[in-house]
C-alpha cells in the first residue's frame, strides 16, 4: 500500500511540475505574435523583428494632428485650391489622423490582399475588407467557380502606380477612390486542367478604380471596399 501511495504521489508531483512549465511557456508573449491583418489600421513602425516588412505605418487614431500639419500633408499630395485638395481637407478635418499618402499605402496592401484572397477563395479575408454588397458579389463568383470545379492559379506581380483620383465626405462617411495600375498572372482551369480563362504565363496589365469608405465618426479604424470598376 505504501509503495502504491509513493508511486501515485510521484506521478501527481510530476504532473503538477509539467503543468506549471507548460503554462509558463504557453502563456508567455514573445513579442513576435502576428495580429490580425488590417492594412488601414494604425501600426507601430517596422523594426528588425518583422522580416517581411509588410507593415503599414499609419498615424495612431488617438493622435491629434494640428490643422497646419494636416493641410501641409494634403497640399504635398494634391495641388492646393483643387477639388481633390478641398475634399481631402474635409476628410482630414473629420478624421485628424488621415494622411492621403499613408492611405494610398494601405490601399495598395488591401488591393493585393483582396485580389489574392479572391483567387484563393479566401472568404474570411474578403469579408473583413469588403462592404456587404461587394462581398456578396465576390462570394457569388467564388461559389459559381467552385460549383463548376474550376480553380484559379494566380500570381500577383506588383503595383506599378496608384493614386487618389477623387474623395468626398458625406454625412460623416469618408469616401476615397483610388486608381491602381497592377500586373497579374492569372489563369482559370476546369476540372480537366484545361485553361478556360486567362493565361498561365503572360503578365496582364490591370487598371482598376477601387472606392473605399469609412465612417469618420466611428472608433473602428477599418476602411471597406465599397465599389470596383475596371478601366481595361
Amino acid at each position: 500500500m505504501g509503495s502504491f501511495d509513493f508511486v501515485t504521489l510521484f506521478f501527481l508531483v510530476a504532473a503538477v511540475i509539467i503543468f506549471i512549465q507548460l503554462r509558463s511557456v504557453l502563456g508567455r508573449r514573445t513579442g513576435n505574435e502576428r495580429p490580425p491583418t488590417d492594412p488601414f489600421s494604425a501600426r507601430e513602425p517596422v523594426d528588425s523583428a518583422d522580416p517581411t516588412g509588410k507593415v503599414v505605418q499609419l498615424p495612431r487614431r488617438d493622435t491629434v494632428v494640428d490643422e497646419a500639419a494636416r493641410y501641409a500633408a494634403i497640399d504635398a499630395f494634391a495641388k492646393p485650391e483643387t477639388p481633390l485638395n478641398a475634399s481631402l481637407r474635409k476628410i482630414a478635418d473629420a478624421d485628424t489622423a488621415f494622411d492621403p499618402k499613408e492611405f494610398v499605402n494601405g490601399a495598395r496592401m488591401a488591393y493585393e490582399m483582396i485580389v489574392t484572397a479572391f483567387a484563393d477563395g479566401d472568404r474570411k479575408t474578403l469579408k473583413s475588407l469588403l462592404s456587404k454588397e461587394v462581398y456578396d458579389g465576390f462570394e457569388s463568383a467564388i461559389a459559381d467557380r467552385e460549383a463548376k470545379g474550376e480553380v484559379v492559379k494566380s500570381t500577383f506581380v506588383g503595383i506599378e502606380k496608384s493614386d487618389i483620383v477623387s474623395s468626398d465626405l458625406k454625412d460623416g462617411e469618408a469616401i476615397v477612390t483610388v486608381r491602381i495600375f497592377s500586373q497579374l498572372i492569372s489563369a482559370t482551369f476546369d476540372k480537366a486542367g484545361t485553361i478556360v480563362d486567362g493565361d498561365a504565363e503572360a503578365v496582364s496589365e490591370v487598371n482598376d478604380l477601387w472606392t473605399f469608405a469609412r465612417d469618420s465618426r466611428s472608433r473602428d479604424p477599418n476602411w471597406k471596399l465599397i465599389a470596383t470598376e475596371s478601366e481595361n
